[in-house]
């Protein structure tokens, strides 16, 4: 058995299996994906035994794109009596590793808001019975691998586990957050997902400071703006369109109606730069990689709209653009890049300067 279950965003499979499928074969893993159209998760199955383990050990799943989360799949579940299902995932109990927590999940597609409902009482019981087998702690750890059971339907799924230290810390990778009403759009959410996201709590205490300025390109009506002034940003607003009046109000907001291609800030005091315009992606790589080439902010999380077709290609293409363009200009950089749970048509990435 070597099998690597990926979760991701439904109607984005194909680009999760290229993906992985790429980074494997970097590590010298080799293998082929297997997919259903908006399932929300992919099937990725190696060659060698034990390849999807040492694939985990090896590739960082912060590196991944497209895929949420991800865990070793150790057995099939094939027709499980409804009547004891429980019986079942013990038959394969010494498969697992000692475990501090158990996830029974689904897909994400439309085809299985049902089941996840299922997948949510059937937890009880099995992470009672895995308690009694001594495989599962009697109390939840966190720094201890995570035990998946992943149904594709009522008598059928994958058995498996996640580690600790490469995986997600959150349920099918998703984190869910809760939209403040004062907030001027819910776009505000893919922000505060990212800053999660991409900095640990003491990274954002650090480097999100009151005080710090900001400019958030294509800012109307400040969705973004919002996160960044809730923690305690002087924030340069730069959209035609109009801000939030509450926003306004804070007297930490200064809006400039100009195109967010065409502002250059007046004083070179920027830390962080902020942007979610709807434009080409290769147009926003460009804009993004002359800001820091030009000493213009330290740190950027901004989004890059993609197109219906060749996704994948275009991401690579943008993040290949970018990497040039600061390494012509001499910059040191960390990047990363994410489809978070609030991204749709987009992905969400985080530069910053180093050096």
């Amino acid at each position: 058995m070597s099998k690597v279950l990926l979760h991701c965003r439904a109607g984005f499979e194909k680009e999760c299996a290229a993906e992985i499928q790429e980074r494997a074969a970097e590590h010298e893993v080799f293998g082929y994906p297997r997919l259903i159209k908006n399932s929300g998760f992919v099937l990725f199955e190696c060659y060698q035994p034990d390849d999807a383990e040492r694939l985990m050990r090896a590739l960082p799943l912060r590196s991944l794109i497209f895929a949420r989360a991800w865990f070793v799949v150790l057995a099939d579940l094939n027709e499980m009596d409804p009547a004891d299902r429980v019986a079942a995932v013990l038959e394969h109990a010494e498969l697992l590793p000692k475990a501090g927590k158990l996830w029974v999940e689904s897909g994400e597609g439309d085809d299985y808001r049902s089941l996840l409902t299922f997948c949510r009482k059937f937890t009880v019981p099995l992470r009672q019975a895995l308690r009694q087998r001594g495989v599962l702690t009697k109390a939840e750890k966190e720094n201890m691998p995570r035990i998946h059971l992943f149904l594709t339907d009522n008598q059928n799924g994958y058995l498996g586990y996640s580690r600790s230290d490469n995986g997600s810390p959150h349920f099918m990778g998703i984190e869910r957050l809760k939209f403040p009403a004062e907030a001027p759009s819910r776009s505000t959410l893919k922000l505060d997902e990212a800053i999660r996201h991409f900095l640990t709590e003491e990274q954002e205490a650090a480097r999100l400071q009151p005080g710090m300025r900001a400019v958030d390109l294509g800012a109307c009506p400040g969705g973004w703006t919002y996160q960044l002034v809730r923690r305690g940003l002087f924030v340069q607003a730069v959209d035609n369109g109009p801000m939030a009046e509450n926003l306004m109000e804070t007297g930490q907001v200064t809006h400039h109606m100009e195109d967010g291609f065409k502002y250059e800030p007046q004083r070179k005091n920027v830390t962080w730069l902020v942007c979610d315009m709807i434009e080409k992606p290769d147009r926003v790589a460009q804009l993004m990689g002359s800001w820091f080439a030009r000493g213009w902010c330290s740190e950027a999380i901004f989004n890059l709209k993609l197109p219906m077709k060749q996704r994948y290609t275009t991401v690579c293409d943008c993040l290949n653009q970018l990497t040039e363009i600061l390494d012509g200009s001499g910059v040191g950089f960390e990047l990363q890049a994410k489809h978070l749970y609030h991204d749709r048509e987009e992905i969400t990435v985080y530069l910053r300067r180093r050096g």
